[in-house]
């Protein structure tokens, strides 16, 4: 008998919230043909702007789903994030300026370099629209204001329950796997026993979302962050961060405070537009648009998958947003087990390979978490080079900042432990190796025992300097190439759910046993000759320098750009091994 306002629902994979990592899974098991069902608390998408930063290896993602011209006509683009600035106010004293995300002249050329794709920002205000707009279009069903409550697990699939927040309707949804990407509050993750790990509330801070024309303040030196640094006995932050998520008239000013001295419910107006003014040090005319609070944590599932339920975002790894690391873990999450569910589903791939998702990508969030604390530890460097001290006067704060503009030894001192800080500022502000150097570690990776590669040079910190390697679990380094006349990246020799295998001038016989393996599993493994007349050619020779394997050896790719295994060099021995590495890498060993 069926209980009135109940429904059953039975799809292949049902997605819990509709955030970025949602979105995003929602995107690519549409790209793939997988049926999905995305359900979200919340009533529509994000209502604050949220994180912002979107690095080249997210926006890379994009590009392979399909949506990366929807996300560049949305987005600010790099060169507009350029300049980090500390100020006393926004109209008053400029004590520094940086030059973030790969736009200096020193940097521009590596960023270049990595990637076919720019950094840009995009809140998620503008985000989460334009990824539920490419959802749709492709036929996802996505429902807004429809809660997680509970979820049974057996052998064959999960039962979940979900609820209407604004009615009495309830409904139970029979998949074979679930998805927790439902936040920082994740429900999904305790139902299926999962568990995450640090301290949960290290500090305070809100955002005051506004509108206000600051062109005069910022045209001239365009960026993403303004830092102030007025001196007096403030708090963390001091008057606050100014964070630009439209040139130059959106913005989000976060300030820490202490909730036992502060309510943010009891804030009105005049206190909103009196921090605002504070911190441009002038008159404005602001428009509020919202008001959220945020907790600082530092916390890490140990494990992100549990049987048949896997959990990724903000659900599995909870950090501040120093570094701007959050919103892009959570797309690669998403990314990493969105083409593995579709094979398996498939029947192309064994179980086994979804085991891979959580060793594959609990290291790449513990190490994101990490480098987010340890960034914003960094941050008081620059108070301390402008010897600012805890409850500090403000008359002793502008005597020491004074200090920094004096001619003779204290003035130089000074001028030097600046110039430190800032300098230590690139490991949150430019630490391309940590957005594009992870590599993965699993048993769908066939490692090769090769040593991690040596910087080109001693001074190249892998943690600011992305080393491009291919490495068993890398992503595959991007090259400029060409095919037929058409320039290509060497990331886009990949299609949808099939394998490429890349080789040089005599790799061709690597051509038989791909197809046959291919027919075997009916995953594609496609082979592409490199650097020859004809076909994909290497005009600059950069894949004939980043592919680290001899002309006929062969670098396997995955569906997600990652290496799977590499061969130095094509024997016969090497050609049977494919087989048997391809099975491995779709988890079939053994079977």
């Amino acid at each position: 008998m069926s209980i009135p306002g109940s429904e059953a629902v039975e799809v292949p994979v049902l997605i819990v919230g509709a955030g970025p990592a949602g979105l995003a899974l929602s995107v690519a098991l549409s790209r793939y043909g997988v049926g999905h069902l995305v359900v979200e608390r919340h009533r529509d998408t994000a209502h604050t702007p949220r994180a912002h930063i979107i690095n080249q290896r997210t926006v890379e993602i994009f590009r392979h789903l399909g949506i990366s011209d929807r996300f560049h006509a949305v987005a600010t683009p790099q060169h507009l994030m350029a300049s980090n600035l500390w100020v006393t106010t926004l109209a008053g004293l400029e004590v520094a300026r940086s030059e973030t995300w790969g736009t200096s002249a020193e940097r521009a050329a590596d960023y270049r370099a990595a990637s076919p794709e720019p950094m840009a920002n995009c809140p998620q205000t503008v985000l989460e629209p334009m990824l539920l707009g490419a959802a749709r279009d492709t036929g996802a069903e996505v429902r807004f204001g429809w809660e997680f409550i509970s979820l049974a697990q057996d052998q064959d699939g999960v039962t979940s329950v979900i609820r209407q927040r604004d009615g009495e309707s309830r409904l139970t949804v029979r998949s074979q796997y679930v998805v927790g990407a439902d936040g920082a509050r994740s429900r999904v993750l305790g139902q299926a026993g999962l568990a995450v790990e640090g301290p949960d509330d290290l500090a305070r801070a809100a955002n005051i979302w506004f509108r206000a024309d600051l062109s005069r303040y910022l045209a001239y030196r365009p960026g993403v962050l303004t830092w102030n640094v007025m001196p007096g006995p403030l708090p963390p932050l001091r008057l606050g961060t100014l964070i630009c998520h439209k040139p130059f008239t959106e913005f989000v000013l976060a300030f820490m405070y202490d909730p036992e001295q502060v309510s943010l419910d009891t804030l009105g107006a005049d206190e909103l537009h009196g921090r605002i003014r504070a911190f441009v040090g002038d008159d404005v005319d602001a428009e509020i648009l919202g008001v959220a609070g945020w907790q600082v944590r530092a916390q890490i599932a140990p494990a992100y998958a549990a049987g048949r339920v896997f959990c990724m975002g903000d659900a599995v790894h909870r950090h501040p947003p120093t570094n701007g690391l959050g919103l892009n873990m959570s797309i690669a999450d998403a990314y990493n087990l969105g083409w593995k569910l579709a094979l398996v589903l498939a029947g192309r791939a064994g179980a086994a390979l979804l085991d891979s998702y959580s060793p594959e990508r609990q290291p790449v969030g513990a190490q994101g978490v990490q480098r987010a604390i340890t960034s914003l530890q960094e941050g008081a460097a620059v108070e301390a080079a402008l010897g600012y001290e805890p409850a500090q006067p403000a008359e002793a704060g502008w005597k020491a900042l004074g200090t920094l503009y004096e001619p003779g030894p204290a003035g130089d001192e000074r001028r030097d432990a600046l110039h430190k800080a800032i300098e230590l500022s690139n490991y949150q502000f430019n630490a391309h190796g940590i957005e594009l150097g992870y590599r993965y570690r699993s048993d769908a990776i066939v490692d090769d025992g090769s040593p991690d590669p040596t910087p080109r040079t001693p001074a190249r910190d892998p943690q600011l300097y992305y080393q491009p390697t291919t490495r068993p679990g890398a992503r595959v380094p991007h090259a400029r190439l060409e095919h037929h006349g058409v320039p290509v990246s060497s990331l886009n020799l990949v299609e949808n759910l099939g394998f490429s295998l890349l080789t040089g001038v005599g790799g061709e016989a690597w051509a038989r046993p791909a197809a046959e393996v291919s027919a075997r599993t009916g995953v594609p493994v496609r082979v592409h000759v490199i650097g020859g007349r004809e076909g994909v050619t290497d005009p600059y020779s950069e894949w004939a320098s980043l592919r680290e394997v001899e002309t006929a050896g062969c670098v396997l790719v995955r569906p997600d750009r990652h290496v799977a295994w590499r061969s130095t060099r094509y024997t016969p021995d090497s050609a049977r091994q494919l087989p048997a590495v391809i099975e491995q890498a779709l988890g079939l060993a053994g079977r």
